[in-house]
């Protein structure tokens, strides 16, 4: 890239706090860290080895797990480092790959969300034909699709972001975030401003849209079903991928669905490394762990587990 001749690494904001805080930040990243990759690997295990979860709703969840799993260690690997060495420098490509892949993973989760409200859609509005729309080849096709529109949008954008003549090299987040990252260029970028926002806005507003859309026909639906048991079970079906909806879009519109110059905020920087840990830390207890089913799946496999221990005990 010609911009390395100017710049040929980046340094990241550092923890202004004591070493022994950041130490205790690095014990509590760590935690949650492994915290997230444990829970969301139990939810994509089970999903794929129980057969009675091999449903849309569950193949969905657990691609979408896989998409928290690396959504997550495209940030806070490099954050934990940092914290533990005291270094605070990236390399131009290292940005280059840290800035792609989150946002690419970032953007599919919320394509991919807006797939899963299209499917909570079918299955309570339409019941008699949800096997029948709800086939493994559209199911297929919406996965592939979120990730292969996420790629198209944008590969060119951070291509461009990379080419920019950069003249200072610091960057005003822990990770190579756009707007810190835009603002470091010599030149002015209108263009690359709008194109950036208008991304933003489509793929967290546009899909939003079609999640609020879904919802609004699902609760409809919902309050004209006459048994009180089936309002509850059509209910509970939908609030946990609601509180999903809320942890994910809510942090991510604060932060990217904003003038460009609004960027430097010092709330966003905190901000950002939430939005890296929280919601892939709660998803799974949101989404599944509190599911009846993958219950009686973990039960089951816990169970079979301690049998299969318990065999080997006694065969020693």
């Amino acid at each position: 890239m010609e911009n390395q001749t100017m710049v040929r690494n980046f340094i990241l904001v550092r923890f202004t706090a004591g070493r022994k805080l950041q130490i205790f930040i690095f014990v509590v990243l760590l935690v949650i860290y492994v915290s997230i990759i444990i829970g969301n690997l139990v939810i994509v295990t089970i999903s794929i080895v129980d057969h009675g979860l091999h449903v849309p709703m569950y193949y969905f969840i657990w691609n979408f797990s896989l998409l928290e799993i690396a959504f997550t260690s495209s940030v806070i690997p490099k954050v934990l480092f940092n914290l533990a060495s005291g270094e605070k420098t990236i390399s131009v490509i290292g940005c280059f790959v840290q800035f792609f892949l989150y946002f690419i993973f970032g953007m599919t989760e919320f394509l991919l969300l807006a797939a899963m409200s299209f499917d909570r859609y079918v299955a309570i509005c339409y019941p008699l034909c949800y096997s029948t729309i709800m086939s493994n080849r559209l199911c297929s096709l919406l996965v592939l699709g979120s990730w292969g529109l996420s790629f198209a949008l944008l590969i060119g954008p951070s291509i461009v972001v990379f080419k920019l003549p950069f003249c200072n090299q610091n960057i005003n987040r822990f990770f190579c975030d756009s707007a810190p990252l835009v603002k470091l260029s010599c030149t002015e970028t209108p263009v690359l401003d709008l194109v950036n926002f208008s991304i933003a806005f489509f793929s967290l507003l546009g899909t939003l849209i079609i999640t609020v859309l879904s919802y609004a026909n699902i609760i409809f639906t919902i309050l004209h079903i006459s048994s009180a048991s089936g309002r509850r079970k059509a209910f509970s079906t939908c609030a946990s991928h609601l509180i999903v909806v809320f942890i994910s879009y809510g942090s991510c519109i604060f932060m990217y669905v904003k003038p460009i110059h609004m960027g430097e905020l010092d709330i966003s920087k905190g901000v950002a490394i939430l939005n890296t840990v929280v919601s892939p830390l709660l998803n799974p207890f949101i989404f599944s762990l509190r599911n009846r089913q993958v219950q009686k799946a973990l039960q089951k496999y816990f169970s079979m587990c301690s049998s299969y221990r318990t065999i080997l005990s006694l065969m020693k």
